[in-house]
């Protein structure tokens, strides 16, 4: 019992009697369970799980946390089970544990797939129970701290985790304190040789700025005395990876990072912390731009305080961060500060928790949205977490988004069908491009249509997991709808003179059973993609019967029109256009690909898998932007490339990209890829560049590329 009596000391203090007596019964069972166990260090293993419980024990947090840390690797690493802990102690510590527990008893197909689910699993229980992640990252700080009896491989592969993970979801969640400790653990592991030289670099400046650092102190002091303030003041000095960080990220010298003087003011009121900054603009001058305001805005993770930074005494930068007694216990604690998890009124809740579970709720969404562990853990890495920008809606509410975070995002945040009918915006009152990142304060109105979708180009710019997810999710139903309706379409063909609403539903349903679908839509579906051929589905929709014959000629051509969406596409390799002669490429998974009738590239298909390749006709209605390629033979004299853009332009048409190639001295053959409405709109386009004296010929041009 010689280990508990510290962790009963500290817990004592703040827990009543009864629940003192409840994390001792934890202690014996976990002392127990893991006997005769050690740690790599050669420790007793149950020293690990009582350490732990002393971090959360200085988190003042209730006895069922303590329990649950306690017992955190019971059911991983002993006989124990949840049923036997939840008959012990209860439904709720058992829960604590489970969702503490590893997936090893799992298989999986790499490390890194056990990775991303056991990382999944941990943030879905987060969202059951924060007290689930507190624990957990107890648990990461107490590795951390032991971490030099492990391989220096392991040191460097569980460092790389916490700075990349941990580290982010303890700054979300506001619990600096931990934060900062895991920062410089893994700062240590990682690079050992950096961290001892910055070490040394930052305990030999110390010594020279300690008189700098108390004489502005004082100034101060005084300065708020005779204003008759009453706060406590000290100096502030940044930890060794928040030192390293800036240098690199900002390449600046360590004697510029060091020249930066830090001191924190704690009052007792949030107007103090007004008059305070008011004292302090009037003691040293202000820079301009560098004051924040996160009082009335609070950061995502509920962090309060305000920010200044001023020319202090001699010219020296002096950094100043203003708050209560409270927001100091909410900056170093966050969610695990003035823990009420028994009291979640709105008026007890902390800023902190409240955001916490805000933030919670959106990881749901994206769970339910996400397709597999690894998407998952990517999106919740990108909201891991960059600084925030404040903006506005026109109506005032305050919305936060992460730095670079453009309009799109900005609409997905207000509401998914804001983003979904997203298709312009007014920044300031003033048109604004969806792609350009927005800056603090801004005030948005989003511009919607109801006949507007999202755009699959937003995904190269939009930064926030809920914006990105929900394209995603609207692309793959739009897929999904546009793969039915082509499959329809392709099935009827099939079926020639025989109608598909004719079919009995008997035979419609054993196609579905042979084909191992779960349904005929799904089984249309994936005639659509392309993964099952139309003619087959349709002699066994008919089986042998009589009709057969009436099934369609497969010299006959369906109609497309050249707005189909992402189901059909056009060939890159011959660009047919209106007006060409074409065939259909079944491609398994993509849909259909679209090649002129001649094309070099689908011969041996047509002889190998002639069930793949459909005749097509362009509807006469055909409208829209096509590509077509074509192959200019000039003479290159001073000016001609800006005459040839120029005359291409002039016929209502774009380059969308330019190749050149030197055939002999002077003359140059020119590869353009360009845009067109028809063959009689290319016609238009070559006539116009043929008549320029510098070309010799010019000819639509085709390139030769293998077909799957």
């Amino acid at each position: 019992m010689y280990l508990f009596e510290g962790l009963k000391q500290k817990v004592a203090n703040y827990l009543p009697p009864d629940e003192v007596e409840l994390v001792e019964k934890a202690y014996i069972a976990a002392r127990d369970a893991h006997d005769g166990q050690q740690r790599s260090s050669g420790d007793p293993y149950i020293t690990h799980p009582v350490a732990v419980t002393g971090i959360l024990a200085d988190m003042h947090m209730d006895h069922e946390t303590l329990m649950g840390a306690l017992l955190h690797d019971v059911i991983e690493d002993t006989h124990h089970d949840k049923d036997s802990l939840s008959e012990q102690f209860g439904e709720t510590v058992a829960e604590l544990v489970e969702g503490v527990s590893k997936l090893d008893k799992f298989k999986f197909s790499s490390k890194e797939e056990a990775q991303a689910e056991n990382f999944r699993k941990m943030m879905m229980a987060m969202v059951e129970d924060i007290r689930i992640i507190l624990i957990k990252l107890a648990d990461r700080t107490h590795n951390m701290r032991t971490l030099g009896a492990l391989r220096p491989d392991k040191r460097r592969r569980i460092a790389r985790e916490t700075l990349e993970i941990y580290v982010p979801i303890a700054n979300r969640l506001g619990i600096h304190e931990i934060k900062n400790e895991l920062e410089d653990l893994g700062f240590h592991a990682m690079y050992p040789m950096r961290y001892r030289a910055l070490q040394s670099a930052v305990k030999q400046a110390r010594g020279n700025r300690r008189e700098i650092i108390e004489n502005t102190r004082q100034e101060i002091i005084s300065r708020l005395e005779e204003k008759q303030i009453n706060a406590d003041v000290s100096g502030r000095e940044k930890h060794l990876y928040s030192i390293y960080r800036k240098m690199k990220n900002k390449e600046l010298m360590f004697n510029q990072i060091m020249d930066i003087y830090a001191f924190r003011v704690i009052v007792n009121t949030v107007d103090d912390c007004y008059r305070v900054l008011g004292c302090m603009h009037g003691l040293y001058k202000p820079i301009e731009n560098r004051f924040k305001d996160y009082v009335a805005i609070p950061r995502t993770n509920g962090y309060q305080s305000l920010h200044t930074s001023l020319i202090g005494p001699h010219g020296i930068p002096v950094e100043i961060q203003i708050r209560t007694h409270d927001m100091d216990e909410m900056a170093d604690k966050g969610v695990a500060a003035h823990w009420m998890y028994k009291d979640q009124t709105k008026a007890t809740r902390s800023t902190a928790q409240t955001r916490a579970r805000k933030w919670m709720q959106s990881l749901l969404e994206l769970q339910q949205s996400a397709s597999s562990s690894f998407e998952f853990i990517e999106h919740v890495k990108a909201d891991l977490f960059p600084d925030e920008i404040y903006v506005f809606t026109p109506d005032g509410r305050i919305i936060e988004l992460p730095m670079q975070a453009t309009a799109v995002d900005f609409a997905y945040a207000v509401h998914t069908d804001v983003g979904n009918s997203c298709v312009g915006v007014r920044v300031d009152r003033k048109t604004y491009s969806l792609n350009k990142p927005l800056q603090n304060g801004q005030t948005i109105e989003i511009i919607t249509s109801p006949r507007a979708n999202p755009n699959a180009n937003w995904l190269n710019f939009v930064v926030t997991a809920k914006a990105r997810t929900q394209i995603r999710h609207f692309l793959k139903r739009q897929h999904a709808e546009e793969a039915i309706q082509m499959g329809n379409r392709l099935l009827r063909h099939a079926l020639g003179k025989i109608r598909l609403d004719d079919i009995p539903e008997e035979d419609k349903n054993r196609v579905v059973l042979e084909t191992q679908h779960q349904d005929f839509t799904s089984l249309l579906e994936d005639i659509g993609l392309g993964n099952e051929l139309s003619a087959i589905i349709a002699r066994r929709l008919i089986g042998d019967s009589q009709e057969s014959d009436m099934l369609s000629d497969k010299n006959k051509n369906i109609a497309i029109k050249g707005t189909e969406g992402l189901l059909v596409s056009y060939s890159p390799c011959c660009h047919p256009i209106p007006g060409d002669e074409i065939l259909a490429v079944l491609s398994p998974g993509k849909g259909i690909l679209i090649h002129q009738i001649g094309c070099r590239n689908i011969r041996k298909l047509r002889k190998e898998e002639p069930q793949r390749v459909l005749p097509m006709q362009w509807e006469d209605n055909t409208s829209g932007e096509f590509k077509a390629s074509v192959r200019i033979e000039l003479i290159n004299r001073q000016g001609t490339l800006a005459t040839l853009t120029n005359t291409v332009s002039s016929t209502d048409s774009n380059i969308i990209s330019l190749q050149t190639e030197e055939k002999e001295s002077n003359i140059y053959y020119i590869d353009l890829e360009l845009t067109c409405r028809d063959r009689i709109h290319l016609a238009t386009i070559l006539r116009k560049i043929r008549n320029m004296p510098e070309v010799q010929s010019v000819s639509r041009h085709s390139k030769t590329k293998s077909v799957n």
